[in-house]
């Protein structure tokens, strides 16, 4: 069975943001590089997503130029790039069918939010059949305000509230709501060996 890394979200836009201050996981990329080695390596596919929210005037509107890989990351001739405008990386694109089309049955979840883009999209391909894994440390999110909390406040007072939900505790939702129901959770070095293993 063909195995397909998605590499999700991870782009320019949320450097932008004042709140990339509190990013859990800044090294993303560093995370991210092995595995990318590693599905090329074993001859699997590596399926490039990228959000965008046209004519918006925001960090997601490719008109600003952000819309753009973290340094470090450049996807090959022949891998699929494709542009997304929903959370998770199917409804808007025709990844389904390019994964088909490849002959896969197991996807690799990596990529920014953690809670959000990323466990959307290893959501919607466990239910479309997909063997999921998800990355934990090859995601990255940052702090969530309080649904209550009033607009405009700047990182200082974010992280001060006390009901800011922190990383830690998201990702620990995260992987909860994930494990055993939708993906297999694991790590970058396990996910790295398992294709090194697979391949030998």
């Amino acid at each position: 069975m063909r195995t397909a890394l998605l590499v999700i979200d991870v782009q320019e836009s949320f450097r932008q943001r004042p709140i990339w201050a509190a990013i859990n996981n800044p090294g993303i990329v560093d995370r991210i590089d092995p595995l990318v080695e590693a599905a090329r390596a074993n001859g699997d596919l590596v399926a490039w997503i990228r959000h965008i929210e046209p004519g918006t005037g925001n960090v997601f509107d490719p008109a600003l130029g952000f819309v753009e890989y973290l340094p470090g990351l450049k996807p090959a001739a022949g891998e699929p790039e494709l542009l997304k405008t929903s959370h998770n990386a199917f409804t808007t694109t025709n990844l389904q069918q390019e994964l088909t089309a490849q002959g896969v049955g197991r996807v690799v979840v990596t990529g920014i939010r953690t809670e959000q883009c990323c466990e959307t999209t290893a959501r919607v391909a466990s239910d479309l059949g997909y063997e999921t894994v998800f990355v934990t440390d090859a995601t990255a999110t940052n702090p969530i305000e309080h649904r209550d909390a009033p607009a405009g406040r700047d990182l200082a007072e974010i992280l001060a509230d006390p009901r800011t939900l922190g990383t830690a505790a998201i990702v620990e939702r995260t992987e909860y709501a994930l494990a055993g129901r939708f993906a297999t959770v694991t790590d970058a070095a396990s996910a790295v060996r398992d294709w090194r293993g697979a391949g030998a």
